[in-house]
C-alpha cells in the first residue's frame, strides 16, 4: 500500500529551515510520498539531500525529489511578465515538490508540465 502525505505550504511556512528539513525527511522514513505545496528554497533542498545521505541505513534507503514549476518555457512576454509577478508574490508556494523514499519510490520522471511516479512492488 502507498501512502500520500500533503502537505500545504502553510504547514511549514512558520518552521525554521532545518525545521520543514526535518518534518519532510521523516515522512518520507515513515514510507509516506509527500506532496508539498510549493518548494523549498535550493539551500533547503541541498539540506535535506545532505541530511538523507547522513540518515541512510539498512531500514532507510533515500530518498526520490522532484519540483515542478507553474511556468512555461515557450511563454510570450506578457506571459513571461504575469508569471513573474505571480512567483514574487507566492514565492516559494507556487509550484508542487514530490519527496518519495526510495524503498517505495523507483522513479520519479518530470517534465515542466507533469511528473511520473513510478512505485516499486512489494515483494512477499
Amino acid at each position: 500500500m502507498v501512502t500520500l502525505s500533503v502537505v500545504p505550504y502553510h504547514e511549514i511556512e512558520e518552521l525554521s529551515s532545518l525545521g520543514r528539513i526535518r518534518k519532510l525527511l521523516n515522512l518520507a522514513k515513515e514510507k509516506k510520498i509527500v506532496l508539498l505545496q510549493g518548494r523549498l528554497k535550493k539551500e533547503e533542498e541541498a539540506e535535506l539531500i545532505k541530511a538523507t545521505m547522513e540518515e541512510i541505513n539498512k531500514e532507510f534507503k533515500g530518498i526520490e525529489l522532484a519540483v515542478i514549476q507553474p511556468t512555461s518555457p515557450n511563454t510570450s512576454g506578457l506571459s513571461k511578465l504575469k508569471n513573474g509577478m505571480v512567483n514574487l508574490m507566492l514565492g516559494e508556494k507556487a509550484g508542487l515538490t514530490v519527496i518519495g523514499p526510495a524503498s517505495v519510490v523507483k522513479s520519479i520522471r518530470k517534465d515542466p508540465n507533469k511528473i511520473e511516479l513510478l512505485t516499486r512492488e512489494r515483494r512477499k
